[in-house]
């Protein structure tokens, strides 16, 4: 089997709250992020989900390296991307790259487009104009705009023309993984779709890989092959899409996919996503069921992940 080209393996994130005693001595700890494990094929899509809170900003932080491991280690192709040995800022930016959420907050507003998408090609050593303009070039066309449009600036263009740009940035450096943070939650429903094909099309064109953090559980759904749900810092189920989608099995997956508004449905409570059912037929237990957060200042209770599919896994309190 091919090498996974991203691998995220018992990655723990913890932040010091304050109080505790004399000269901060017995600080609690808040465990933003859980022993989680993932790989990443390339050319795939993995979803992050969960409610605000979960951890999965966090861990897509942590990937980029703006947000540094408590534990556990980060590879991409095999070689450490945080701790001893990892690459600094400049060698990881040709690795992994990000579109943000709101596509006009992360543009420099006195910058045109064309300063803004040279800036990383001149910070990484490239200053031929020839080539800087060349890749320039191309690369807007490959996000649906022209090269004409490089001298104007972020407030002339619409909302899906700015994350256009923004798309386009993410790329120039040519990475093989680019996290999407909430790519299309800022922009008009018209234009959600539009966006979505094109990061669809880049994908297969340039053979890219995504890490997307989405609460949109329908883009989730139409870009993705596979999913973790967070819950608490912790993956609480694993599968591809199909399998979450269609056959969610721990009830705050359930919860989550009842959440998704449904035109053709009654309107009527979705009583089986809340039902009371913490157990699998076999009698292993959840280790919760959605309903009592957890004491975010105190590590989950010890638990594993079942595979109950092949390549669908849950959760558990044990597996006894």
């Amino acid at each position: 089997m091919t090498a996974p080209l991203l691998q995220v393996d018992d990655l723990h994130v913890r932040f010091p709250i304050s109080g505790g005693g004399l000269f901060g001595t017995g600080r609690r700890m808040l465990h933003a992020v859980n022993g989680i494990s993932f790989d990443l094929a390339k050319g795939e899509c993995l979803s992050i989900v969960g409610e605000s809170g979960c951890g999965k900003s966090t861990t897509a932080l942590s990937i980029l390296g703006l947000q540094e491991p408590t534990e556990g280690t980060i590879r991409y192709r095999g070689q450490p991307l945080a701790g001893p040995g990892a690459p600094g800022r400049m060698q990881r930016a040709k690795a992994v790259q990000m579109v943000f959420q709101d596509p006009y907050a992360s543009l420099n507003p006195r910058q045109c487009v064309r300063t803004s998408l040279a800036a990383p090609l001149k910070l990484h050593g490239i200053t031929a104009a020839s080539e800087i303009e060349g890749r320039i070039e191309a690369m807007l066309k490959n996000v649906g705009l022209t090269p004409e449009q490089a001298r104007r600036y972020p407030h002339e263009f619409s909302g899906g023309q700015r994350q256009r740009i923004g798309i386009a940035r993410a790329l120039i450096l040519e990475p093989e993984i680019v996290v999407l943070d909430e790519p299309v939650s800022a922009l008009d429903v018209s234009i959600r779709a539009q966006i979505i094909n094109l990061l669809l099309d880049l994908q297969e064109k340039l053979g890219l890989s995504y890490i997307m953090i989405s609460h949109d559980l329908s883009v989730v759904e139409h870009m993705s092959d596979r999913v973790l749900v967070m819950f608490f810092g912790e993956v609480v189920e694993e599968g591809g899409w199909r399998q979450i989608f269609e056959t969610p099995t721990h009830p705050y997956t359930r919860r989550l996919i009842a959440a998704i508004p449904d035109p053709d449905a009654a309107l009527n409570p979705v009583a089986a996503a809340f039902a009371p059912d913490a157990t699998l037929p076999d009698g292993r237990r959840f280790v919760s069921d959605g309903s009592a957060a957890p004491d975010v200042f105190k590590p989950p209770v010890p638990s594993a992940l079942v595979e109950i599919a092949p390549g669908h896994r849950v959760r558990l309190a044990s597996t006894a």
